[in-house]
């Protein structure tokens, strides 16, 4: 069933924009200067960024267990898509849209945003009348606004196998959250929008008329690319009053570049997403050089590849970045 939703993504930000109107960070202290927007340490972004010469032996060493830790935390990091079965990433140009914030923090997250995807090597759309697909929405009634969805635009929710995954992916349960809608793409060019969300009131299961995808490659690489069509995420304004603008745009453009299995689990490496799990030492005030690593893995891997080896793609970019 091929759904083309360019049209009704526009509807939406509309439909919701009026219920995102709560603020955040009050003081006016918790905000940079827009004109010195925060810079990505430049050895993050640099591939050339030099390093103390080592012995080639020592160098190989570090590099194989570098790979060996991330190949095991990208298994538990990154969360493969319910259609395709692969890691999801941007093939569309990115095209974010803030509602709910007064004018400057709006300007600061969505450059930030755009930022941060530019250095992990996604592409931004740059046209200023584009059509948002990552819809970033502020509101201190986040439980009402999911029914919303729910009820108008339930393709925004993602995809669920039964109706109590759909209950579960309707209902907030974190101050900032987000929903994935994702598309596959296959050898022949043909894009669907993965959607499974015609409910079945005999069983309860969620109906869906998953297409067939024409496969090519062999082991390592089978053609089918899976990317996000959508991603919204909406933070409780409420709950996240006072909180600093830069830690909180970097932990939304985690969100909007990638989906992550748990944001409730400490991550051992320092990272901005730990910003909102319980007990966690390791979280940082910005993007750290590990959540950059990892982003541009997911930027740079064979997306044709099948999931074991995106995860070594991603291990590989992370640990080179990170031995630097």
């Amino acid at each position: 069933m091929k759904m083309k939703l360019s049209a009704a993504a526009a509807v939406f930000t509309w439909t919701f924009s009026s219920l995102a109107i709560a603020q955040v960070g009050q003081s006016s202290g918790d905000l940079p200067r827009l004109n010195s927007l925060p810079p990505l340490p430049a050895a993050q972004l640099s591939p050339q960024a030099t390093v103390e010469a080592e012995p080639t032996e020592s160098v190989t060493v570090t590099a194989n267990k570098l790979r060996e830790i991330f190949h095991k935390f990208t298994n538990t990091f990154a969360a493969p898509t319910m259609f395709g079965g692969k890691i999801a990433r941007w093939e569309r140009s990115m095209c974010p849209l803030v509602l709910g914030q007064n004018p400057r923090f709006t300007a600061f997250i969505t450059q930030r945003v755009k930022y941060i995807a530019l250095a992990a090597g996604a592409r931004v759309n740059t046209e200023a009348s584009c059509t948002p697909n990552i819809e970033i929405i502020f509101t201190t009634t986040p439980q009402a606004l999911l029914d919303s969805v729910r009820q108008q635009h339930m393709v925004y929710l993602g995809s669920a196998k039964n109706f109590a995954e759909l209950e579960k992916l309707a209902t907030v349960i974190r101050p900032v959250q987000a929903w994935y809608t994702t598309e596959t793409m296959d050898c022949n060019g043909n894009r669907e929008v993965d959607s499974g969300v015609r409910v079945s009131s005999l069983t309860g299961n969620v109906m869906s008329d998953r297409p067939i995808f024409a496969h090519c490659g062999g082991r390592i690489a089978d053609g089918i690319v899976s990317g996000f069509f959508h991603v919204l995420i909406v933070i409780d304004s409420t709950k996240m009053a006072g909180q600093k603008i830069l830690p909180l745009s970097d932990y939304i453009s985690m969100l909007a570049l990638t989906q992550i299995k748990s944001l409730d689990a400490c991550q051992q490496q320092p990272s901005v997403v730990n910003m909102l799990a319980a007990d966690c030492d390791h979280a940082q005030d910005s993007l750290s050089k590990f959540d950059l690593a990892y982003l541009q893995g997911i930027y740079r891997m064979s997306v044709g590849n099948k999931l074991m080896f995106q995860r070594n793609d991603i291990a590989d970019t992370m640990a080179d970045a990170m031995d630097r």
